[in-house]
C-alpha cells in the first residue's frame, strides 16, 4: 500500500492475518502512474502501486511498531507546541508594539519584563489591553508546561531504551535527537551501510551527472525532515565548540570548517553522525570516539 495516514496500522493488521504487507513512499509510486499527474484516481493509483511493488529494486517503508508510533506522537506534539509558543510570543510583541512598548527579541528578555508591564499604570496600555496581555501570558506559561511534559516523556524514553541512551554519546546528539532517531528508524539493519542511511535522511549531495562528469549540488533533503533537522541543529552547536575538544571527530570537523566553511561542516558532521549511528546499532558495538575506520581490501587485491 502507499504510505499515508494509518498505513502502519493497516500494515500491522495485515501482518497478523499472515499477509506480506509492504508500504511504499508516495513519491516512488507516482512515476508508475501511466496516466500521469492528470489521471490520479483510486484505480490508477492501485495499478501504479502494483507496478511499483513489482520492481526488484523498489525500496519499502519499514513498518513501525506501536511503541515507535507512540513515542513519535510525543515528538509531533512537542513540535506543534513549539510553533504555537513562538506564535504566542510574537502575538504578545505585536500587541505591545501598538502601544509603543518594544523589547529585545529574546523570549527570556520579554518574560522578565512582561509582568512589570502589565502592572505598570504609567504606560499607555488600556484596561482591556492589559487583560489581553495577561491572558496571553497565561497561554505562554501553559505552553511551556506542555513542552516540559513532552521533555519528561523523552527523558523517560532515554532511561528505558538502551539504543537511545547510547546515541547521546555522539557529539551533537542530545536527548531529543536520540529519541527521535530511535523511534523513527527502529531496526538500523534495514540499511545496507551508513551511506545508505545518510541518503535516506537526505544528507547526501544531489547528483546531476552525465557523460562521465560528476556534478554534485546541495543535499537532497529527502527522507524524514524532522530527524534531519534535529541532526543538523545538533551539528551546529557541536561545530561551534570543536576547537575546545581534541578527539579525532572534533579535529576533523574543525579542519573542515576552516577549509570549506561553517555550513558545509555542519552538514558533513550531521551526515557523519548518521553513519556512526547506523554502524553502532547495526553491529551492536559501543561508540568509540577514537575509533579509526579501515577501508576493506578490494576483492582483486594481492595479499
Amino acid at each position: 500500500m502507499e504510505a499515508s495516514s494509518s498505513a502502519h496500522h493497516w500494515a500491522r493488521r495485515l501482518l497478523t492475518l499472515g499477509l506480506d504487507a509492504r508500504i511504499i513512499a508516495a513519491h516512488l509510486v507516482s512515476p508508475y502512474r501511466m496516466q500521469g499527474k492528470g489521471g490520479k484516481n483510486d484505480a490508477n493509483d492501485a495499478a501504479a502501486i502494483c507496478e511499483a511493488a513489482s520492481r526488484p529494486s523498489m525500496r519499502f517503508v519499514p513498518i513501525k511498531t506501536i511503541s515507535q508510533q507512540g513515542m513519535l506522537c510525543v515528538h509531533r506534539l512537542r513540535e506543534g507546541l513549539k510553533a504555537e509558543r513562538t506564535a504566542c510570543i510574537n502575538r504578545i510583541r505585536g500587541l505591545l508594539a501598538e502601544f509603543g512598548l518594544v523589547f529585545a527579541q529574546s523570549p527570556k528578555a520579554l518574560r522578565e519584563v512582561l509582568s512589570t508591564i502589565i502592572e505598570n499604570a504609567e504606560n499607555e496600555l488600556s484596561g482591556i489591553a492589559r487583560l489581553v496581555i495577561e491572558r496571553a501570558q497565561g497561554q505562554w506559561k501553559e505552553l511551556d508546561d506542555h513542552i516540559q511534559w513532552c521533555d519528561q516523556r523523552i527523558a523517560a524514553h532515554l532511561k528505558d531504551d538502551e539504543q537511545a541512551k547510547a546515541a547521546t554519546q555522539l557529539m551533537g546528539i542530545g536527548p531529543v535527537t536520540a529519541s527521535a532517531v530511535v523511534a523513527t528508524v527502529g531496526d538500523f539493519k534495514q540499511f545496507k551501510n551508513g551511506a545508505q542511511f545518510g541518503a535516506w535522511l537526505g544528507l547526501t549531495p544531489r547528483q546531476n551527472s552525465s557523460g562521465g562528469k560528476n556534478n554534485l549540488g546541495g543535499i537532497t533533503k529527502r527522507g524524514d525532515m524532522y530527524v534531519r533537522m534535529l541532526l543538523i541543529q545538533g551539528a551546529k552547536s557541536a561545530i561551534m565548540t570543536t576547537h575546545k575538544r581534541d578527539d579525532p571527530i572534533s579535529k576533523w570537523a574543525h579542519r573542515l570548517r576552516e577549509k570549506a566553511g561553517w555550513q558545509k561542516a555542519v552538514v558533513a558532521l550531521a551526515n557523519k553522525n548518521a553513519r556512526i549511528l547506523r554502524a553502532v546499532f547495526a553491529r551492536g558495538k559501543p561508540f568509540d570516539a577514537n575509533h579509526v575506520s579501515v577501508k576493506p581490501a578490494s576483492a582483486g587485491a594481492v595479499m
